[in-house]
């Protein structure tokens, strides 16, 4: 199968003999590659991809808007052969996640795999963690933590600095004045609302996991709780943008699967990937929700005239 270089080699050939539009013929060859990976399998095929790293200022993360491309894909397809559903993106919002999630089980009743080609951080690896099982490279796929941000900030650290607070205050009252400038900033509600924040994700994605990808194993409660309190170990992780490797997501219990055990799949599924960074890269493109059988939803920014 084409690797990257290729890739770019077949997208220029289609423009030399007649596409002209770098679009159009990065459409036509992705749509090929994505079709021929279903054909392998023989299960539906549906990619979701951002734009966040040829293209961080325009807004790609996971919005209720996604849902729209999800039904528009969906439509017409038959449910009976399950999703494999290939995640590239930066996360985005924990409602809009559940939404869209609870709706991809209604529709393909929990027959869902994640493939992770590259990275799904935060919502994103919620998302694959709402699949009952994750494909992803052991060399070079990465998930990320799930602690809930609130206005750009972690809810588990803003608890934990008002913790802290309490605590050096009690025990050094003049620290006081330095706590009353930092938790000063706080607005009315704000700290109710990052614990609630973390309960509500906690709770989904504990849920999700117990009740999909480790349905019908002995224990499921405790293997989702332990999953979900290291992709959730805020001092752990250190920060929200860790890269989180096959072997770390297969320790703590998540259900994964090395693409690279099956070389026909791992060569189409990384063709597949090319075809989306080229597209997102090289042409207006900033997300593509998209199915094997060409039906998508695009989103594009606006070129000057």
């Amino acid at each position: 199968m084409p690797n990257w270089g290729q890739v770019f080699q077949e997208i220029q050939a289609e423009i030399a003999v007649g596409t002209f539009q770098a679009n159009l013929a990065a459409t036509t060859v992705r749509k090929k590659y994505l079709t021929q990976l279903h054909e392998s399998t023989g299960r539906n095929v549906i990619a979701y991809y951002s734009g966040f790293l040829s293209k961080p200022n325009l807004r790609s993360d996971i919005t209720d808007e996604d849902k729209n491309g999800f039904m528009m894909t969906i439509h017409g397809l038959d449910r009976t052969k399950g999703l494999d559903l290939i995640l590239h993106t930066p996360g985005g919002g924990i409602a809009a996640t559940q939404s869209i999630m609870g709706y991809l089980h209604k529709m393909f009743k929990d027959d869902i795999r994640a493939l992770i080609p590259q990275i799904a951080m935060s919502a994103g690896t919620i998302m694959a963690c709402c699949c009952r099982e994750i494909l992803m490279s052991d060399k070079h796929a990465n998930l990320g933590p799930i602690d809930p941000h609130l206005d750009g900030m972690p809810a588990y650290g803003v608890i934990q600095e008002f913790k802290r607070a309490l605590h050096e205050t009690k025990r050094d009252p003049s620290t006081i004045p330095i706590w009353q400038a930092i938790i000063g900033q706080y607005y009315p509600t704000y700290l109710s609302q990052c614990e609630n924040a973390i309960k509500g994700s906690n709770r989904f994605v504990t849920s999700q996991l117990r009740r999909v990808m480790f349905r019908g194993e002995e224990n499921p409660l405790k293997k989702a709780r332990l999953v979900v309190r290291h992709l959730t170990d805020y001092s752990g992780n250190k920060g929200h943008d860790r890269h989180i490797e096959f072997d770390e997501c297969k320790k703590i219990g998540l259900k994964v699967f090395a693409i690279e055990s099956d070389q026909k799949f791992q060569d189409l599924m990384l063709t597949v990937h090319h075809c989306y960074m080229h597209s997102l890269m090289n042409t207006p493109a900033f997300k593509i929700i998209e199915n094997h059988s060409g039906v998508g939803f695009i989103k594009q920014q606006q070129l000057p005239s």
